[in-house]
C-alpha cells in the first residue's frame, strides 16, 4: 500500500476532510458543496474524465477501423488498453481531489468565524514600499489602460476555473504512466490544504475589498462580476452563517498563482512538450498581472503563492516517488532484480565429477 502512488494523496484528503467535518460541527454550520458556473464538483469532475477518455479512444478507434466499425474497436482498446486497475486510480485521483478541494472552500468559508483580524493595512503598505511609494494596481492601471487591456486580463483570470480540472482530466486520462498522474493530482491537493493554511495563518481580503474604492476605474467585466458576487455572498454569510452562502474572500496566499506554478513546473518536470510549457509560463505571467491589476491580492501573496506552488510539487514528487534519487533508486533495484534472474543459479558438482575451471 505505501507504494501506491496516490497513497499520500488519499490520506491527505482523509485528513482534510475530516477537519472539515469537524469544523462545521464545531462552529455549527452545514458542509456545502461549492457551485460555480460549470456547475457542481462531483458532477463536472467525472464529466471530464469520461470526456477526456471519449477523446482518447474514439478518434483512434475510427482512424484504425473506419467509423462503421468503430464500436467493436472502441471495446477492443477498451479491453486491451484499460483495466479496473487504471480506472480505479484515475477514481482514486478525481476523488482525492474533489475531497482536498471542498474541504478548502468550507474551511476557507469558516475563516471569519475564527479569525476576526485582518492584515490588509500591513500588507497594503508593504506593496506601497516595495513599488516605491506608489500603488501596484494604479501603476498597472496607467500602464495597460482600463479598456481592452482589463477585459483580456479578465478573460485570463477566470479562465483558471475551467482550465485546472481540464488538466488534472488529461493527465489522469490520458498518461500511460499513473505515478505522473498521482504526482499531478497530488500537487493539487497540496494547493488547497497549504493555501487554506495560509489563510488562517495570515487573514487578509485583497485590495479589492479592503479599499474598492481604489478600483472604481475599471470597466464591468467577469473579473469585476465574480468580485460582486463574492461580495454579496460574504454579506450573506455574515447575516446567517449557517444559511446557505459561502464565504469566499482570502487574500493571503494567492491560490490562483500557486496552482498555475505547480503546473508550470510539472509541466517542465515530466518534460512535456516545449511548446505546451511555453504556453504555461506565459499564462503564469498573465494571470500574476490579473491578480494585481483587478486587486484580488498584493504582492506578498503572489510570492507566497509561488512557494507554495514550488512546495506542492516537490512534496507531491517525493510523495508518487518521482524525485530524481527515488527514480535513480527504482532504477538501481530494477538492474539488479534484471541481472540476478539472468544469471544462472549454480549447481553442486555431482559426487565423482569435477567442477568446472572458473574463467580467469
Amino acid at each position: 500500500m505505501l507504494r501506491w502512488p496516490y497513497t499520500f494523496a488519499v490520506a491527505l484528503s482523509a485528513v482534510v476532510g475530516a477537519t472539515a467535518i469537524w469544523a462545521s460541527q464545531h462552529y455549527d454550520v452545514p458542509l456545502r458543496d461549492p457551485d460555480g458556473f460549470l456547475g457542481p464538483a462531483y458532477i463536472r469532475l467525472p464529466l471530464i474524465a469520461v470526456l477526456f477518455f471519449a477523446v482518447g479512444i474514439v478518434p483512434s478507434a475510427i482512424r484504425n477501423v473506419g467509423f462503421r466499425h468503430s464500436p467493436a474497436e472502441v471495446h477492443r482498446i477498451w479491453r486491451e488498453e484499460w483495466n479496473w486497475q487504471r480506472v480505479g486510480n484515475i477514481l482514486a485521483g478525481l476523488i482525492s481531489f474533489y475531497i482536498c478541494y471542498v474541504s478548502y472552500r468550507n474551511l476557507k468559508s469558516d475563516l471569519p468565524q475564527v479569525r476576526s483580524h485582518r492584515y490588509d493595512k500591513e500588507l497594503l503598505d508593504l506593496d506601497n514600499w516595495v513599488s516605491f511609494g506608489h500603488d501596484p494596481a494604479r501603476l498597472l492601471h496607467d500602464f495597460l489602460g482600463t479598456s481592452f487591456s482589463a477585459q483580456v486580463l479578465s478573460v485570463i483570470y477566470v479562465a483558471y476555473l475551467p482550465l485546472i480540472p481540464l488538466t488534472l482530466g488529461a493527465f489522469l486520462v490520458w498518461g500511460k504512466d499513473m505515478s505522473l498522474g498521482a504526482w499531478y493530482a497530488t500537487a493539487l491537493g497540496l494547493n488547497w490544504v497549504l493555501g487554506v493554511m495560509s489563510y488562517y495563518s495570515l487573514p487578509t481580503l485583497g485590495p479589492a475589498f479592503y479599499e474598492p474604492q481604489r478600483f472604481l476605474d475599471l470597466p464591468d467585466t467577469s473579473a469585476a462580476q465574480l468580485q460582486r458576487s463574492l461580495f454579496r455572498a460574504a454579506g450573506r454569510f455574515y447575516q446567517d452563517p449557517s444559511g446557505g452562502s459561502t464565504y469566499g474572500i482570502a487574500g493571503f496566499a494567492s491560490l490562483h498563482v500557486s496552482v498555475v506554478v505547480s503546473a508550470c513546473l510539472f509541466l517542465r518536470a515530466t518534460r512535456q512538450r516545449r511548446v505546451i510549457q511555453i504556453i504555461g509560463w506565459v499564462y503564469l505571467s498573465l494571470v500574476v498581472l490579473a491578480t494585481v491589476y483587478f486587486g484580488w491580492h498584493y504582492i506578498a501573496d503572489v510570492i507566497a503563492g509561488a512557494f507554495i506552488g514550488w512546495a506542492a510539487v516537490a512534496i507531491g514528487a517525493w510523495a508518487t516517488g518521482n524525485t530524481k534519487r527515488q527514480k535513480r533508486r527504482k532504477l538501481e533495484e530494477g538492474s539488479v532484480a534484471d541481472g540476478a534472474a539472468e544469471t544462472p543459479p549454480r549447481q553442486d558438482p555431482t559426487p565423482g565429477q569435477v567442477p568446472a575451471a572458473r574463467p580467469l
